[in-house]
């Protein structure tokens, strides 16, 4: 049974690595989650503000590897252009389009307090 579970571990692992190998977007997503930490850091974000910055940004990276399994298990459905292939990866897309809003807002109202006080004081 422990065997089982540190394979499920490394099977997750795997998945995670695809997803960042052969994902453009989510290397973009992982590129923004980076600087939007360092920007936490450098600002001194409160714990509360880390809180809901780790939060949208394990959403937007869910999200995407979420869509990236819709696509890949769509793919293997079907090569074919067919109307609901199409909407399947559509809506996927969407999801982590909504995500991706969703945390810019959350980023927004966090750091461009931070912001202001750095250029005006």
């Amino acid at each position: 049974m422990f065997k089982n579970r540190l394979l499920s571990f490394k099977y997750a692992f795997e998945g995670i690595a695809d997803l960042f190998a052969n994902t453009p977007n989510a290397r973009i997503h992982l590129a923004v989650s980076i600087f939007i930490f360092l920007a936490g850091f450098y600002f001194g974000i409160s714990k509360e503000e880390w809180i809901a910055v780790v939060f949208c940004v394990g959403l937007v990276l869910t999200a995407e590897s979420l869509n990236t399994s819709i696509e890949y298990l769509t793919d293997l459905v079907t090569k074919d252009y067919h109307d609901l292939a199409k909407k399947t990866k559509d809506v996927a897309a969407g999801a982590v389009l909504i995500s991706a809003i969703t945390a810019s807002a959350i980023g927004a109202y966090i750091f461009i307090p931070y912001v202001v006080a750095q250029l005006f004081g």
